[in-house]
């Protein structure tokens, strides 16, 4: 079975051929899909999807919103359309992966804020 990373890395390769079509609402569709279905098999949760966890925090610090609003939301609202949000996403992502790599994992969530200095 491949990483939840490598699957994000996939999508990004051929988002219509996962997605449907290039939209971060049908990507965020698709992974929410994809962690109920793991959850209904009992399948354990990956460092990485643990990780991926965080994301939602992390996108609220980098665009300094403190919402209700999903990650998806988030970007898609500084974004010009679904699709323009789409690439924004895997920027982000990218941006995300590479500063998690260089935090130890219990600096990353700190008592539900994000810590960390985001470039």
């Amino acid at each position: 079975m491949i990483g939840f990373y490598e699957l994000i890395q996939k999508i990004k390769q051929r988002p219509s051929l996962y997605l449907g079509q290039r939209s971060i609402s049908h990507l965020q569709t698709f992974l929410d899909g994809y962690t109920f279905a793991r959850r209904e098999q009992n399948v354990p949760v990956t460092e990485e999807e643990r990780e991926f966890e965080s994301f939602q925090e992390w996108v609220e610090f980098r665009f300094n919103q403190q919402s209700t609003q999903s990650w998806a939301k988030i970007i898609l609202f500084y974004s010009e359309d679904e699709r323009d949000a789409l690439d924004r996403f895997f920027e982000l992502f990218a941006e995300f992966w590479q500063h998690h790599k260089n935090l130890p994992s219990e600096e990353v969530v700190i008592s539900g804020n994000y810590k960390g200095q985001i470039s």
